[in-house]
């Protein structure tokens, strides 16, 4: 596979290259970025063919959809597809501190979440003023769900309902200020309750269908059912897969370790770099359209676009499922995949 190859969103029409670049680390997420490593990601990643890019109101506090933006918007406009996030107001506040939310230095603007009608417009409003562009092809909501709200849930839920926000994405695509619209979560439930209510086209996916995990393997099947393209976010699982120790960004406890240490003996016997199988994997699925990977550097960039453009020998899947470590019913890649 190439990652300059390209996926159409089958109810919409919008296409994006196999890989996309998410860009929370342009957020100064763990630690701080500086403009200079974030634009040398970006040149990365378009030398590399990428034209797909990810960002959001909350990443950095603001700060990644300027730099987006700014990077973007010396750019034809029809020569990438951009998505950018609706669920939180930035609220100018001048307590943020050094550290929120996991992000360095985050710019003066507090994020308050509103999934209200008047609140998915503001919030649309605003990202188009940092990002400089009127059409974002691709709009979700941000982190809805019980996994982010818990006993408030419900009435952030409502909020998209009874409340309008789904009227007010509804809107946006009816009017052509988008061209796609669906849920940007860490959790295939809320996906799974936001089908049954309102008429989606996509969803971004963190985590949540990788090599490690596909307990999300039934929503994933109705979504190619019914033609809702998925956005596989996380293909690492915070970076477990990738070489370090964490899982959904905190410690990850000893059964995870053990899979991946499975995951990691089959790929050594065979040959298989264990994150070009993390990024291949997810693609398979008749539902996915692109895998979105985070980089801070250009150098980070150049490992992943390696990492995907490796030949997978069809043996290497088999013995996989052979030894239990991919779910029943998932579909396998093809030889040379």
């Amino acid at each position: 596979m190439n990652v300059a190859d390209t996926r159409k969103l089958p109810r919409a029409d919008v296409e994006v290259t196999l890989m996309g670049l998410g860009c929370a680390q342009m957020g100064n997420l763990y630690r701080v970025t500086s403009y200079a490593e974030s634009e040398g990601a970006f040149k990365a990643a378009w030398d590399a063919g990428i034209r797909y890019f990810d960002t959001a109101p909350f990443y950095g506090y603001t700060r990644s959809e300027r730099r987006v933006g700014t990077m973007l918007t010396d750019l034809p406009r029809d020569s990438y597809t951009l998505s950018t996030k609706v669920g939180r107001i930035m609220t100018p506040d001048e307590t943020v501190g050094e550290e929120e939310d996991g992000y360095i230095q985050p710019l003066p603007f507090r994020p308050v979440y509103d999934y209200t009608h008047d609140g998915i417009m503001r919030s649309f409003e605003a990202s188009q003023q940092r990002l400089g562009i009127l059409k974002p092809d691709i709009l979700y909501v941000h982190d809805i769900g019980r996994m982010t709200h818990g006993d408030r849930h419900d009435h952030y839920w409502s909020q998209l309902t009874d409340g309008g926000g789904f009227r007010a994405l509804g809107k946006l695509r009816d009017e052509g200020s988008t061209r796609a619209i669906g849920l940007g979560v860490n959790e295939w439930q809320a996906v799974r309750d936001a089908m049954d209510v309102f008429d989606i086209d996509v969803s971004m996916l963190a985590g949540r269908y990788t090599l490690l995990e596909q307990d999300s393997l039934p929503l994933m099947d109705e979504c190619a059912r019914r033609g809702i393209g998925i956005v596989v976010a996380g293909p690492f699982n915070s970076g477990i897969l990738a070489g370090n120790r964490k899982f959904n960004y905190a410690d990850a406890p000893a059964d995870i370790l053990a899979r991946v240490d499975g995951l990691r003996a089959a790929c050594e016997e065979q040959g298989v770099s264990l994150q070009s199988a993390a990024l291949h994997f997810p693609l398979t699925h008749p539902a996915v359209v692109t895998v979105v990977s985070g980089a801070r550097t250009a150098e980070q960039i150049t490992a992943n676009v390696a990492w995907f453009s490796e030949i997978i020998p069809a043996s290497f899947w088999t013995e996989l499922r052979h030894r239990g470590l991919i779910a029943e019913g998932v579909p396998l890649p093809r030889a040379g995949a």
